[in-house]
């Protein structure tokens, strides 16, 4: 029987619960907790940016990487790993897109090893992305797939999980057999959240909604492309409706600014005094504007943001 998870992490976005906790690997977040619970086991974010796995020729062998971190991961386990629990986008930990392909190849090593692959898109689901579902850029079905945020409109908490019929058979079965998944919550199936949930997915299914936020994605990297020029900045990243800006001490080094100096805060404290609310991870800027923002304001959350980052870095 397969007992272990094993997660690509670097801060992954809903590591609160102590049980999630053990599937990530943020020092602030497990700190003063005592040792995470066990069978939890971690591979390494995929980083464009940072890696170490750089080749011969400069370039990000994210192949050689997820080979490396299995292999890490079969020295710590006896090989029997029960699921992969992945984020396609990682939220908090930087906003780090993996390069095109590893997904899908992290669902097929899944697959050959028969581990469940679990998707959290709490944060990339419902259209965040381009697509209803991120899952769906790497042409691959997660056996579970995890929805919240998104699915209320962000106004009341609910969360979903949606899996194959292969699991939902496996607890399938007349009472007296024991075998029914009996874990709920006080709050499971709460009339009101639902009906919100309700109403957003009827938006879905009546409104142009994806094809909306496709262009407002374009509008979103027309705008952010020259920053790409500015000399503390060290890589604008963007899927979609979500985007970020990373600064850096030293574009040629790849320095990062002390994190004494807290310079994400300061281009927050810069955006609040006029208009706009950026959230800062360290010093890496990201947007992630609601579906109703049209291209004037995305215009005008930009250049704040523009001006918060000259301030940020003096």
């Amino acid at each position: 029987m397969a007992t272990r998870l094993l997660a690509p992490a670097r801060h992954p976005e809903h590591p609160i619960p102590s049980g999630f906790a053990a599937l990530e690997d943020s020092l602030g977040r497990r700190k003063g907790y005592g040792p995470p619970q066990p069978g939890a086991l971690i591979l390494p974010a995929p980083d464009t940016y940072r890696s170490r796995f750089i080749d011969d020729r400069g370039v990000y062998d994210w192949q050689g990487e997820l080979e490396f971190g299995f292999e890490l991961v079969d020295r710590q386990s006896s090989g029997a790993l029960a699921a992969c629990i992945v984020e396609p986008i990682l939220s908090s930990g930087g906003v780090l897109e993996p390069p095109e392909g590893y997904i899908a190849a992290l669902a097929k090593t899944c697959a050959a090893r028969d581990m469940q692959l679990i998707f959290d898109e709490a944060q990339t689901g419902l259209g965040r992305t381009g697509t209803l579902f991120a899952c769906e850029q790497a042409r691959i079905t997660p056996d579970f797939l995890c929805l919240s945020k998104g699915l209320t409109g962000g106004f009341l908490p609910l969360s979903a999980v949606l899996t194959t019929a292969g699991v939902y058979d496996a607890f399938l079965a007349e009472y007296t057999s024991g075998k029914a998944f009996l874990h709920s919550h006080s709050y499971t199936g709460n009339a009101l959240a639902c009906r919100a949930a309700a109403a957003t997915l009827g938006m879905f299914r009546d409104e142009p909604v994806l094809e909306r936020n496709r262009v407002l994605a374009a509008r979103l990297g027309e705008r952010l492309a020259p920053f790409t020029d500015h000399a503390n900045v060290a890589e604008v990243r963007q899927t979609g409706m979500i985007a970020a800006v990373e600064l850096v001490r030293d574009k040629g080094t790849r320095a990062p600014f002390p994190a004494a100096e807290r310079r994400g805060l300061r281009a927050y404290l810069h955006g609040l005094d006029h208009g706009v609310l950026l959230r800062p991870l360290g010093d890496v800027i990201y947007f992630m504007p609601p579906y109703v923002i049209s291209e004037d304001e995305i215009d005008f959350m930009v250049d704040v943001a523009a001006k918060a980052i000259d301030v940020a870095v003096r």
